[in-house]
């Protein structure tokens, strides 16, 4: 056995005591319980504060001495990680067009443990090609392109629900403005309207619909919680929409006409997006028919002909 091996084994043994001490200590019932602030938190927090960042505040400064547990640690990781990498307001906008909550400090957090993740699953492989003979010189070099692949994934995973989440919202605004146009019709206010989309919708938009009924049920003036939407989402056809909502309203402008004309704009972009997607994919858009059709139909008119020659028969 060369020293490769041996450093394998023993990496592969002493991590799998500690981690049998660690499902031990969780055991515990002082050490796996919930923190102080995690169980009565729930109880205190505002209706204003969803976030919950005034009860945390208050529970931080009186009882922070009584959590000794695991979330102090995961905590402690989670701010150590915002001061190293940063926030910022456009990982808050990503984080809320993905539908997520707006708090980069968490997403940080997560992605520490992606990259603590990566670095873990790349020294298991280093010691499975240790214990395989096939160590080299460049395998140390795994844990850290691991753990660097598992952050950069879950910043490209955050973009892309981000990016289909937005584009699930620009394909509901045409249904929704004009669903909003028919109730203002109908005789119902703005409010009654949005409400009513809200309760019977179902996708991302009225999603977000409900939560500024939420808003201004709390307190929120009605354009101030559409700005605040628009402004959270950052979706041009959205913003756009919510801008004339907003002038119409403070000018007392035809509600109902408003909302239809942005609604047919709102179709109008979507088919000149979809225009524009097919411009650029011309040539993806060959690949079914050069690589798929094209050789089944030559297959079909070929193989019969084939058959019979072999047959000798014509």
């Amino acid at each position: 056995m060369t020293w490769a091996t041996d450093a394998a084994l023993a990496v592969l043994l002493g991590g799998g005591l500690g981690g049998g001490i660690c499902l031990l200590l969780v055991l515990v019932p002082r050490i796996g319980a919930p923190s102080v602030s995690r169980r009565i938190a729930p109880y205190i927090r505002e209706v204003t504060d969803p976030a919950g960042t005034t009860a945390w505040e208050f529970i931080g400064r009186a009882g922070a001495a009584g959590s000794l547990g695991w979330s102090t640690a995961v905590e402690r990781a989670a701010s150590w990680a915002v001061r190293l990498v940063g926030t910022s307001d456009a990982l808050a906008t990503r984080l809320a067009q993905a539908g997520r909550e707006p708090d980069p400090a968490a997403f940080r957090a997560r992605q520490l443990g992606w990259g603590v993740a990566g670095l873990g699953v790349g020294a298991l492989a280093v010691v499975v090609l240790a214990l395989a003979g096939s160590f080299a010189g460049p395998t140390l070099l795994l844990p850290i392109v691991a753990g660097a692949a598992a952050v950069i994934a879950c910043d490209v995973l955050l973009a892309a629900q981000a990016k289909a989440r937005t584009a699930r919202i620009a394909d509901e605004m045409p249904t929704v403005l004009e669903f909003l146009a028919l109730c203002l019709a109908a005789g119902e206010g703005i409010l009654d309207s949005l409400r009513r989309v809200a309760a019977v919708g179902s996708g991302e938009l009225t999603a977000e619909l409900r939560a500024v009924v939420l808003d201004v049920g709390t307190g929120s003036s009605l354009p101030d919680a559409l700005t605040a939407m628009s402004r959270r989402l950052h979706v041009p056809s959205l913003s756009r929409a919510v801008e004339h909502l907003v002038a119409a309203l403070d000018r007392g402008a035809p509600l109902a006409q408003a909302l239809q004309a942005q609604a047919a704009d709102a179709r109008e972009d979507a088919k000149r997006s979809l225009i524009e997607a097919a411009g650029r994919k011309e040539i993806l858009m060959l690949l079914p028919l050069v690589f798929g059709l094209l050789p089944l139909s030559v297959l079909f008119a070929v193989f019969p002909g084939v058959f019979m020659l072999r047959l000798g028969i014509g």
